[in-house]
């Protein structure tokens, strides 16, 4: 009785992991990556380079603020210029081809939960194998075809599994890092470097990313992450110049 109810059990788990991997897949292909807005009409940055005492304290009071030439437009901290997209990004990451669309401030929880995802699926998967060939099955059958080809779809399995696996794990590791470090990978090309950080700050930085919900709920592709404050004199007061 209780090896019967293995088999649904497995179905049911993996593919409850399975839906949620599509459906954080969505999320992350679909959601706004924290594009920043452009402004309504043209700006004239030709005053950065002035020696006017009035526009330098102007350009202090951007803290950290930039010009993007190309979007024509002020972006904030840490907000990066995607050649793909062809607009600037907030917290951008990278431009990710899984998922057709940049990992930035408003999806970058939904990407590592469907790399986690993936990765949870690989290790099940390996799992459900390596328990197959330790433990011999009673009910299959002896015929010398069905054993190969199980043999061959096992195979296949274990390395698909395995890359898949090994390449999720890189990729969330690069993600924690940037996360945990205050940088996003641009700025760890860029630094060569990142910052070491006190456990203590370890959930306020993931809480910046998932969200300020427990941190059970981080797992589950439902609440979207928070909106930072996105200021700039209210961005030159709500785009008009």
């Amino acid at each position: 009785m209780i090896c019967s109810l293995w088999g649904p059990f497995h179905v049911a788990a993996f593919n409850t992991v399975v839906l949620l991997l599509i459906m954080s897949h969505l999320k992350a292909a679909c959601s706004d990556p924290g594009v920043v807005p452009l402004l309504q009409s043209r700006m004239d940055f030709s005053d950065i380079h002035t020696d006017n005492p009035d526009t330098k304290i102007e350009c202090d009071e951007r803290d950290s603020w930039t010009v993007c030439t190309r979007c024509e437009t002020y972006r904030p901290p840490k907000a990066r210029h995607c050649r793909i997209c062809n607009r600037c990004v907030r917290r951008m990451d990278h431009h990710c081809p899984w998922i057709n669309n940049c990992v930035g401030e408003r999806n970058q929880k939904y990407f590592i939960q469907f790399l986690v995802y993936v990765g949870l699926l690989a290790v099940y998967a390996l799992c459900l194998v390596i328990t197959s060939w330790i433990l011999e099955c009673s009910r299959c059958s002896n015929d010398i075809i069905i054993k190969q080809s199980r043999i061959l779809h096992c195979v296949i399995l274990v390395l698909e599994s395995a890359l898949f696996g090994m390449f999720v794990i890189a990729m969330l590791v690069d993600q924690f890092q940037g996360i945990l470090g205050e940088e996003n990978a641009t700025e760890y090309m860029q630094n060569n470097h990142h910052y070491k950080r006190k456990s203590s700050r370890t959930l306020v930085l993931l809480s910046q990313v998932c969200g300020k919900s427990h941190p059970i709920l981080w797992m589950f592709p439902c609440q979207n992450p928070p909106r930072y404050t996105f200021r700039k004199d209210a961005y030159l007061i709500d785009h008009e110049v």
